[in-house]
């Protein structure tokens, strides 16, 4: 019998779960506060606690073993990251958590078609029915009506 934390499945059940965790706390927590503050504390404690997590597992890289073709991707990487938190609580701040959640979630949509545009990936015709199904399933989701 196979390790499930080997599994990418496992792995990006609990993102899910996570993410979901995600939205209902921020919900919460940013009643009060300027959503880019709360972005901003959010980060802090991402920050620690992945450093912490690093250290303690001993996952810790050198700085300099790394190269600049990864540096430059992951800087990126970070400013588009940063950027989808900045617009996620304000879309939080101002709207249902049950809807924005589901539109936040058309980036599975997105990575599916920058995957095939930009990195060669080949997606079979049922790959292309799901894409469509999370597409049309999150505008549902969303859709006050």
């Amino acid at each position: 019998m196979s390790n499930p934390l080997a599994s990418w499945q496992f792995w990006a059940i609990l993102s899910a779960t996570f993410a979901a965790l995600t939205a209902i706390f921020a919900k919460v927590g940013i009643e009060t506060i300027n959503s880019d503050f709360a972005t901003f504390i959010r980060t802090i404690v991402i920050l620690f606690a992945l450093g912490g997590i690093l250290l303690a597992t001993g996952q810790w890289q050198s700085p300099g073993s790394i190269s600049g073709r990864s540096y430059l991707f992951l800087v990126l990487s970070g400013l588009a990251t940063g950027a989808s938190w900045i617009c996620y609580f304000r879309a939080l701040k101002v709207g249902d958590a049950a809807r924005v959640a589901p539109i936040d979630k058309l980036s599975v949509v997105l990575v599916a078609l920058f995957g095939v545009a930009f990195l060669g990936e080949h997606l079979s015709m049922p790959n292309w029915f799901g894409i469509a199904f999370i597409a049309t399933g999150a505008i549902l989701v969303a859709y006050k009506g």
